[in-house]
């Protein structure tokens, strides 16, 4: 039987503009599913807030009023949805267009479009980035999940089990394009690194405390998101020897990583995936990581990396010490098995393919 081509609408996060940074590692996630699905022979088209920018494919700007992060709503309890709200809209223009595509899929993460789903005469597969932050999406997530099932996807087991009925939900991992990052087999002097927003939640302190320990410099990539707790850290770890290199395209982001010694994560929260974890394997970069979240699932113990108990910064400085173990090598042939376009893209085809043959079943009109 000839593979049908499918006509894909992504819409993107509406936190913030696509290529800004302020969606995260969700930026990321959805140029690269739109750059696997793509490679199969799918059309796709992404909408996003306007001031957004990508070279990955057709890209339709929505103007309006962004929305609020999430991580700055944890244990909510309602709803808020701006004036003009650039969700609504985006949402508003996925509804007009629908007819054009054969699925939507949705990198938002938010009440609204989940609640949306069985109004659509189009199937909506969801990517659920994070795990669980309050009780208004669990909720929603759930009855989507029911009302519509294998609509819901994430990255890692560890995600899904932060909501109620996450046996419902889909594991798909991630994928990355390997020909952007080069492999990296000797850094040319020792450092470690660490990627990401500069939030609170994502424990950049304790990389600071220990490359302050030890001794070695640490390079910081990522958008400040929270200028007051980056000056606290600066105060804070004076001696450490720390080195904004900002927020990097993938290209000057891999140039630089590839010649640390290892990429230190430090979540406060339940990590759902960890986007620079593979990005560094891709360089040949060990991972040193806390032992909590989606990060347990990808980085092997004494062989990519290692794993140390949440908050235990001397087992960061110990970890640091033990990097002589680890083979450079084996860290980039994990990714390249595990984490390629393709391998990815052949999991999304099929998931698409599953929603699309079953649609018409969950819906409402």
């Amino acid at each position: 039987m000839t593979k049908k081509n499918y006509r894909l609408l992504f819409l993107s996060t509406p936190v913030g503009a696509l290529g800004s940074g302020i969606g995260g590692g969700v930026e990321l996630t959805l140029q690269n599913a739109a750059k696997a699905l793509m490679a199969k022979g799918h059309e796709v088209e992404i909408v996003a807030p306007e001031g957004s920018v990508t070279n990955v494919t057709k890209l339709t700007q929505i103007a309006g009023t962004i929305q609020t992060s999430a991580q700055t709503q944890v244990g909510a309890d309602m709803v808020v949805l701006p004036q003009n709200s650039v969700l609504e809209n985006m949402w508003s223009y996925a509804r007009e267009s629908q007819d054009q595509f054969d699925l939507l899929f949705n990198f938002a993460y938010d009440w609204l479009p989940l609640y949306l789903t069985p109004f659509f005469r189009r199937p909506i597969a969801h990517w659920i980035s994070m795990s669980s932050l309050s009780p208004v999406m669990d909720t929603m997530v759930s009855k989507t999940s029911a009302l519509c099932p294998d609509a819901i996807a994430v990255n890692t087991r560890a995600c899904a089990d932060t909501f109620s009925h996450g046996d419902r939900l889909m594991i798909m991992g991630k994928g990355i394009d390997l020909t952007q990052y080069n492999f990296v087999a000797k850094p040319e002097k020792p450092s470690l690194a660490w990627v990401g927003r500069i939030s609170p939640e994502k424990g950049l302190e304790d990389a600071a405390k220990a490359a302050q320990t030890t001794g070695l410099p640490l390079h910081v990539f990522g958008l400040i998101q929270d200028q007051a707790y980056w000056q606290q850290i600066q105060t804070f770890f004076s001696k450490a020897e720390i080195h904004y290199e900002g927020f990097l395209s993938t290209s000057e982001l891999q140039q630089k990583l590839g010649q640390c010694s290892a990429l230190l994560m430090t979540p406060r929260w339940v990590e759902a995936f960890g986007n620079a974890a593979i990005e560094a394997f891709a360089c040949g970069v060990p991972v040193i990581s806390y032992n909590s979240g989606g990060l347990t699932e990808i980085v092997r113990h004494g062989k990519t990396g290692f794993l140390v108990e949440m908050g235990n910064v001397s087992g960061l400085i110990e970890a640091v010490s033990q990097l002589d173990q680890i083979d450079r090598f084996t860290c980039r042939q994990q990714v390249e098995a595990e984490y390629s376009l393709e391998v990815w893209g052949d999991r999304l085809e099929k998931w698409f393919e599953k929603l699309i043959s079953s649609y018409g079943k969950t819906r409402i009109i």
